[in-house]
């Protein structure tokens, strides 16, 4: 009798097509693991429930589909829904958010909205480049001064976490894009939490990371040491 049913139901979609626009819908992730970039749309894609075709793409061999979806800059990661690519991780996010409203993960509160985002580039360009620069840079002078400048960034996040995660009882835009931090301290040993100098940070990437979604997305250390060596490798080579 259910399978009865459900064939009803479906020719009851198709005629009116609703069947074969979902059919037609095509969700494809290109993207390289160990890329924390990456990392943040698994998880996004993950906490909605939503089925996608991963792509592997090598650094230094990006392929030519990758380029013609990404010409601008040419990197990891890149959505493609319905054969429109989008770039750039954040961005990315929000039109997840946007397209699927199952699971938000962008408060709906216009304010908190916009907090969410600030709170997410603050983390991208006070937290992620500095990050980098503290490890890969060849210049010690410059690696301390981005060391200085990570600690004050720390230091405005720890003051602005309120709960068990920065979007609340549950894992949120901000959360997502914060990933970085902790994973990069994992693979780098760059010690920047610890109970003493960062508490709610310190309590925040264990909750985190202990989270089912995140444990099932995260690939292994190795698999991000050799993103981070390759990424780096790949920076310091001359542009051709």
């Amino acid at each position: 009798m259910i399978h009865i049913l459900v064939a009803k139901i479906k020719r009851v979609l198709q005629g009116c097509g609703a069947i074969a626009a979902f059919e037609e819908e095509e969700v494809k992730l290109l993207g390289s693991v160990g890329s924390p970039f990456v990392i943040r749309v698994q998880i996004a894609l993950k906490l909605k429930g939503i089925e996608y075709k991963y792509v592997e793409e090598k650094l230094g061999y990006l392929s030519e589909t990758l380029l013609n979806y990404n010409p601008v800059y040419r990197m990891v990661p890149v959505f493609v829904h319905n054969g429109k690519p989008i770039s750039e991780s954040r961005v990315i996010l929000e039109y997840i958010d946007e397209t699927w409203k199952q699971n938000p993960i962008l408060p709906n509160d216009p304010y908190q909205r916009a907090l969410a985002r600030f709170w997410s580039k603050f983390i991208d360009d006070k937290c992620v480049a500095a990050a980098w620069k503290s490890v890969f840079m060849p210049n010690e002078k410059e690696r301390s001064e981005a060391s200085k400048e990570l600690l004050e960034a720390l230091q405005f996040l720890e003051n602005e976490l309120k709960d068990k995660f920065f979007g609340g009882e549950e894992i949120g835009f901000v959360d997502i894009a914060a990933l970085f931090i902790p994973l990069f301290q994992e693979v780098a040993e760059f010690q920047l939490f610890t109970s003493d100098k960062f508490p709610k940070l310190y309590k925040w990437s264990q909750e985190f990371y202990n989270h089912p979604i995140v444990k099932e997305i995260m690939p292994s250390k190795d698999q991000q040491f050799a993103y981070f060596k390759a990424r780096a490798e790949s920076l310091a080579a001359p542009s051709k």
